[in-house]
This record gives C-alpha cells, structure tokens and sequence, in this order.
C-alpha cells in the first residue's frame, strides 16, 4: 500500500464545484409553471407557460403564441395564438430560455406585438 495525502481544501472546492452543476432537465423541471421562451429550428417562436415535459424535452405548454415568418410577404410576421394545451416535438426544438421576461426586441416574438 503506497501513502495517500489528501489535499482538503483542494477537494472542499471540487465538491462545491460539483454541488453548483445543474442538469438540463433539471433547469427544466425549474421552469414549470412559468413563461418560456423557445426557439424552434427553422424560424419559429413560441412563448407559453410550460405545464410539463419529458425525457425527449417534449414540452407541454398552455397560453401559447406561436410567431413565424410568413411565406407570402417578405419582412411581416403571423402570430396565433394557440387556445389550448399544445405538445410541442422535442426534436423541433433548437433553444429553450426558462424564466425569461420575453423575446428580446430583435426576435419575431417582440417585432409581431
């Protein structure tokens, strides 16, 4: 058996380091019940309240509004709103922004009103 020191406060700093680390889908599950900001691939925003999820980030989303490009003029936006409960893909999904106040003033989600 060979000798081992162990230096304390170098390994204090690795666990508290540790302890701070967040999964994905734990930021996630922080989120429910509140405004969501998603970035689908392609163009589309969609800004609800996120009610649940999975695995896959397949989300479950109330009050949304979804803001997309439209195809027939070239500069304007078109915003539905999505009455009920949507299930939104997962895989369609390129950024989610938990907790925030809004798109910024540059997204299709702000420039729609």
């Amino acid at each position: 058996t060979g000798n081992w020191q162990i230096d304390t406060a170098a390994s204090c700093c690795i666990l508290s380091t540790m302890a701070t680390r967040i999964l994905p889908l734990e930021l996630i599950d922080k989120a429910i019940g509140s405004k969501i900001w998603i970035l689908m691939r392609g163009k589309t925003e969609i800004v609800g309240t996120l009610r649940g999820f999975d695995d896959y980030v397949n989300l479950v989303l109330e009050d949304a509004i979804e803001y997309a490009p439209d195809g027939r003029s070239g500069g304007s936006n078109v915003k539905t709103e999505l009455k009920s409960e949507i299930l939104l893909n997962g895989n369609q999904i390129a950024v989610l922004v938990p907790g925030a106040n809004g798109p910024p003033e540059d997204s299709l989600a702000a420039q729609s009103g």
